[in-house]
């Protein structure tokens, strides 16, 4: 067998090992300092103002294409939601008072399946 201390392979594992450490050690003091914290609070405000730039012309390119914006088809899905919601009691409510009027259940029934079959036609009788 080889010797481990000659084996290329064996050599670079230990040369990656020792620079993991190397630079762990280094990203843990310089993250103790209070310099990289303000650099990484910059760079995120830096961010964040970029965002807003970029949704901003976002917004603008689709108001020029006629085109819904992100806000604009979430507040348009929240009010379906409740215009369903509100439908769905305005019927509940009709069918109580269907039903307290003597009527026979409204929407209970199976549903039935679509004709598949046209009823006769008086088009080939008598001239």
């Amino acid at each position: 067998m080889a010797d481990n201390k000659n084996d290329p392979a064996e050599i670079w594992r230990t040369m990656v090992g020792e620079m993991e450490k190397g630079f762990n050690t280094f990203a843990n003091q310089a993250m103790a300092s209070p310099e990289f914290s303000k650099v990484v609070n910059q760079a995120g405000s830096v961010s964040a103002g970029a965002q807003k730039q970029m949704g901003d012309m976002m917004e603008k390119y689709l108001t020029g294409m006629n085109l819904p914006s992100r806000a604009q088809m979430t507040n348009f899905g929240e009010r379906l939601a409740a215009i369903e919601s509100q439908m769905s009691e305005v019927v509940s409510i009709l069918r109580d008072m269907h039903q307290a009027a003597g009527g026979a259940p409204i929407g209970d029934a199976t549903p039935r399946p679509p004709r598949t079959k046209r009823p006769p036609s008086n088009e080939g009788e008598g001239a």
